[in-house]
């Protein structure tokens, strides 16, 4: 079980590592952000947490990168987070329409290669919130929040 102040450390890591060679680095004000998240989550029990290390499609506008927390009572928190802008939503497991996830392979065109990903895509109503894992290390925590769901909204009988 991780805490607030847990999930705002591995934003601030995940804040100092999301600037590309091309990009000015994120300009973040840490002790606000922190007090954000720790209102935002309210004292409530995270069960697991996973950042996305570049905004999936449809996102492009809102940030630099975001985060999905799901915590003990099976909410789950989007945060996008950028230079000047944090914003979340909040949603209960039950209230997702459907769950997808898909195992693939994309074409990077910069390195010339097939590459593999894992995306779990939340949805509710027109709204849709993308957890993605594009190496090794990040799959576990986005099967993970898929399977704690999954198990949660359609338990065998």
């Amino acid at each position: 079980m991780l805490t607030a102040k847990d999930v705002f450390e591995k934003t601030r890591e995940a804040a100092l590592a999301a600037t590309d060679e091309d990009e000015k680095p994120l300009q973040v004000d840490y002790s606000a952000l922190e007090g954000k998240m720790e209102r935002a989550l309210a004292g409530r029990t995270i069960e697991l947490l996973h950042i996305n290390k570049f905004l999936p499609e449809g996102y492009e506008d809102q940030g630099r990168f975001n985060l999905m927390v799901l915590t003990g009572g099976s909410v789950v928190f989007d945060m996008v987070i950028g230079d000047s802008y944090f914003r979340y939503d909040v949603f209960s497991c039950c209230d997702l329409d459907k769950i997808q996830l898909i195992d693939g392979t994309w074409d990077n065109k910069e390195h010339r290669t097939q590459d593999a990903f894992l995306s779990l895509r939340l949805m509710h109503g027109d709204e849709a919130h993308i957890l993605l894992a594009l190496s090794d290390e990040e799959r576990e925590p986005v099967l993970a929040i898929a399977d704690k769901i999954s198990q949660g909204r359609h338990p065998e009988k």
